[in-house]
């Protein structure tokens, strides 16, 4: 038989607390009795009136409370196998990791937007596999796609803009990298969510999509930052923070490119959102991911538990109907 801990302490507790309540109330009846009048002269006032059956509902009250906590605990005992499948899709996120990202235009910055943002998108996920890909000048594999949330979790909070050493940002090399993390997986199960602020220094992204999309693999881009831009804050040997500068000296300053962006997701039907707001636009992506036909990702065999609740439910029931019929009455 299957009981949840929690439930069971729960229940005697309220049994307890329910014992002791109509021990308080039988007594402060009694006292109220010998307020009222002496105890011969209430023994031939209340000459029919008989505290034993009195006691005997009380009993019943708390029969009753037991066999209807039972009933919400929901007791299980014998079982069958039963198939279960579980359907969702391949979902690959690739998040910028340059030095671009530092920039606070977007607060606190923003590769750590980014990463708040995808923790959120997390949530919403119920059976669906994630991966993890940093890029900057090339692409790496953090995370291959899993069903462990907690794990995706700590790939994600470990990303930060020291992890690819080359330099640079290549969305085409992200987009590369997320097609070999796709191999062997049905093509219309698959999408990549490509977070960065579009400046693309190297490599050829729109090459890289056509592929993508000859996969069978849809493309979702988010474009975090402003137009106006921002200049980027580093970290120097100090611990200090300062400026970005050039190989001429110049400071750096960081906008976004969304028209890369939207031909990058254009080319595999995709969809391009600008981040904003609390919600940094996933949820339109989020949308369009739901609509997608889902694959059965896995099929397992699982023991299900035959349900018990109306046995204790049923003898409450009667008890309680049993414990109307008593009266407090002596027989004539």
């Amino acid at each position: 038989m299957q009981f949840a801990e929690s439930q069971m302490v729960h229940g005697l507790w309220a049994v307890i607390l329910l014992g002791i309540f109509l021990f308080w109330a039988f007594k402060h009846k009694q006292k109220i009795f010998e307020r009222f009048c002496e105890r011969g002269l209430r023994d031939e006032l209340a000459a029919s009136y008989n505290p034993r059956r009195e006691i005997i509902k009380y009993f019943f009250w708390v029969l009753i409370v037991i066999f209807g906590i039972l009933a919400l605990m929901r007791p299980q005992w014998g079982f069958e196998w039963q198939e279960v499948k579980r359907q969702g899709l391949d979902i690959i996120v690739a998040i910028d990791t340059s030095k671009s990202m530092l920039a606070d235009d977007i607060k606190p910055s923003r590769l750590e937007r980014s990463k708040l943002a995808v923790r959120d998108l997390l949530k919403k996920l119920s059976g669906d596999r994630i991966g993890l890909v940093a890029f900057a000048g090339s692409g790496f594999m953090v995370c291959p796609l899993t069903v462990d949330y907690g794990g995706f979790v700590m790939s994600l909070e470990d990303l930060n803009t020291n992890i690819i050493p080359l330099g640079g940002t290549n969305v085409g090399a992200a987009i590369q990298t997320a097609i070999k993390g796709y191999e062997n997986v049905p093509g219309k199960y698959r999408a990549v969510i490509i977070i960065t602020d579009g400046e693309n220094l190297e490599g050829e992204p729109l090459a890289a999509a056509k592929e993508a999309k000859a996969k069978g693999i849809k493309i979702f881009c988010v474009g975090i930052g402003t137009k106006e831009g921002e200049l980027i804050r580093i970290p120097n040997e100090q611990g200090q923070f300062e400026f970005l500068k050039d190989k001429d000296g110049n400071f750096v300053k960081s906008r976004l490119n969304e028209d890369l962006l939207q031909k990058v997701a254009l080319a595999t039907d995709g969809i391009y959102v600008r981040a904003s707001g609390a919600e940094f636009g996933f949820y339109v992506i989020y949308e369009r991911l739901a609509g997608m036909e889902k694959r059965e990702i896995k099929s397992t065999m699982e023991k299900k538990y035959h349900e018990r609740f109306q046995y204790p439910l049923s003898i409450a029931l009667i008890l309680l109907i049993c414990e109307a019929l008593i009266t407090t009455r002596k027989k004539s």
